[in-house]
């Protein structure tokens, strides 16, 4: 369940403002104000919803008296035409909250509806679909829920969840005269005891390196699966193997194979299509 909390609540107002949606012209002289009504929102398309809690505070934002009513829950899979949520009220407060309401239901169901293929494409598998930074800024949290809504789990949230040692941080190192592993060990003897240290790897050599030095997590960067059989042995149990990059649904399934614990996916937050959701004012009540 969406926690909705005051970053959320920022993020509703942010949007509602965004829109102007005190000042909708279009319904404020076409519809009565004392006009009251319902409306269904629904899938158009298969697919995974999520965002329902968003929607009903953003109604409620706008409505307070509107009356919501979540018709599933957040992570099941509909089929096309299935009812999602019905709303009954002012038809003007409806409306002014139609497009906003849409657009975070739209896009974070895309989201749940993508990382659920990755999911059901390693089922049986011991092995995790995690995400990426990859985010939409501002909307960070409710990506990264919309991907646990979809069955896959979190990366980092930001840059404090844990020390991440990527390619570019192996080229400081050097331009200091320090190796990669040097670079691991002065890491972990700065980080606080919670933080684990992972180190991104494009070779085998890499690879050794960041086990002498005693990384928590290697990440196998765009290693093709031979490679990636290579290092799986060679790690040996010693840290939590992670594959990035070249990850799609056609060779998921192939990597999760190769007994690697976590395969973490951009695309699921920056390549998705969003789901083809619809309100429609059904009845109106004189």
């Amino acid at each position: 369940m969406l926690l909705i909390n005051s970053q959320i609540k920022t993020i509703i107002n942010e949007a509602l403002v965004e829109d102007c949606y005190t000042q909708d012209y279009t319904t404020n002289s076409l519809v009565d104000s004392d006009l009251i009504g319902s409306a269904t929102i629904k899938a158009k398309t298969n697919g995974v919803i999520c965002g329902i809690p968003l929607a009903t505070e953003i109604f409620h934002y706008v409505d307070p008296n509107l009356e919501v009513l979540s018709l599933i829950e957040d992570g099941e899979i509909v089929d096309k035409n299935t009812q999602i949520i019905s709303i009954k009220g002012k038809i003007s407060s409806i409306l002014i909250s139609e497009r906003t309401v849409l657009n975070f239901l739209q896009r974070l169901s895309g989201i749940a509806t993508e990382t659920n293929k990755y999911v059901s494409e390693i089922s049986g598998i011991e092995c995790k679909i995690i995400d990426t930074r990859k985010t939409t800024p501002g909307l960070r949290q409710l990506e990264k829920y919309a991907v646990r809504t979809g069955g896959a789990s979190n990366h980092r949230m930001n840059l404090s969840d844990g020390i991440l040692i990527k390619d570019n941080h192996i080229e400081a190192l050097k331009a200091k005269g320090l190796s990669l592993k040097q670079g691991v060990i002065i890491a972990k003897s700065k980080a606080p005891h919670t933080l684990k240290v992972e180190v991104e790897t494009e070779t085998l050599e890499q690879v050794q390196e960041a086990i002498d030095a005693g990384a928590d997590i290697i990440m196998l960067d765009n290693m093709d699966i031979p490679t990636i059989q290579k290092a799986v042995a060679l790690i040996n149990k010693k840290a939590v193997i992670e594959v990035s990059g070249g990850v799609n649904l056609t060779t998921v399934r192939k990597i999760a194979e190769q007994g690697v614990d976590l395969i973490s996916v951009g695309a699921i937050t920056h390549s998705f299509s969003s789901l083809d959701i619809s309100l429609d004012i059904e009845n109106y009540i004189n």
